[in-house]
């Protein structure tokens, strides 16, 4: 079996190119790990629109947090830090956004946004057999994909490393928990791996909405918490600390 082969059993295992290429939005709500030595459960909601818009809040001591990205430019708003303005990404958070996908994920369309994909071989994940790709984007930034032999659905995704004690560590994230959402299969469990470090970070969706209507403003500049806007936006109260918090902000794919 082709590589390419391989990404037309995925796409007709999650629903069907048509029914994801008529998908111009998605919105997932559900619990993040914040990690730390607690790892208590923030709520988020995360929103999605094409062409790679990507808006994160997570709610934290009666505060919302912001990360947002209109597909050029990112902000993120930090309430519970202290920081009430919205500050721009740095250049690394930029570049780590920008390699992430768009809602369909790596394997739909591929060829049309550009990608190159190659078979690499067979590997066991979770003692299942799967087929190890790798996927190079139009910038020349390329990542292992591991699809489930059987069923053609993604199992884990090699996510941005991070730098970890003045060093790059890599980043696996495992997909679990596949669910029929309008008939699309979604996965609910999103589990990531940091090498060497032993604590994972899971996210666990528990609603999904397919094109909800999202405006453009939602993924621009975030407005100053304390005015009028910005006490109409969604409300939260969670527990856990402030670093736990920062923490989870941190984009992992």
């Amino acid at each position: 079996m082709t590589a390419d082969q391989i990404a037309q059993r995925n796409a007709q295992a999650r629903g069907g190119l048509a029914a994801w290429r008529s998908l111009s939005a998605i919105q997932f709500q559900g619990q993040m790990d914040a990690g730390g030595k607690r790892n208590v459960r923030l709520p988020f909601t995360l929103q999605m629109k094409r062409p790679r818009h990507q808006r994160l809040a997570i709610e934290f001591e009666g505060k919302t947090a912001l990360q947002v990205y209109d597909g050029q430019n990112g902000w993120k708003l930090r309430p519970f830090l202290g920081r009430d303005d919205p500050e721009p990404f740095s250049d690394d958070e930029k570049q780590r956004i920008a390699h992430q996908d768009d809602l369909d994920g790596p394997l739909i369309d591929y060829a049309a946004k550009g990608s190159r994909l190659e078979l690499e071989g067979t590997e066991t994940v979770e003692g299942k057999a799967n087929y190890r790709l790798k996927v190079t984007g139009k910038d020349g930034h390329a990542r292992h994909i591991w699809v489930d032999g059987t069923t053609f659905l993604e199992t884990k995704i090699e996510g941005n490393p991070r730098r970890l004690d003045g060093r790059m560590h890599a980043v696996e994230n495992y997909l679990r928990d596949y669910r029929q959402v309008g008939g699309l299969l979604i996965p609910y469990v999103s589990e990531a791996k940091v090498e060497g470090v032993p604590q994972t970070r899971k996210m666990t969706v528990e609603k999904v909405v397919l094109n909800p209507r999202l405006e453009d403003q939602l993924f621009g500049k975030p407005v100053v918490p304390g005015s009028h806007a910005a006490a109409q936006a969604q409300p939260g109260v969670a527990t856990g600390s402030s670093a736990q918090a920062t923490a989870a902000m941190e984009p992992s794919q």
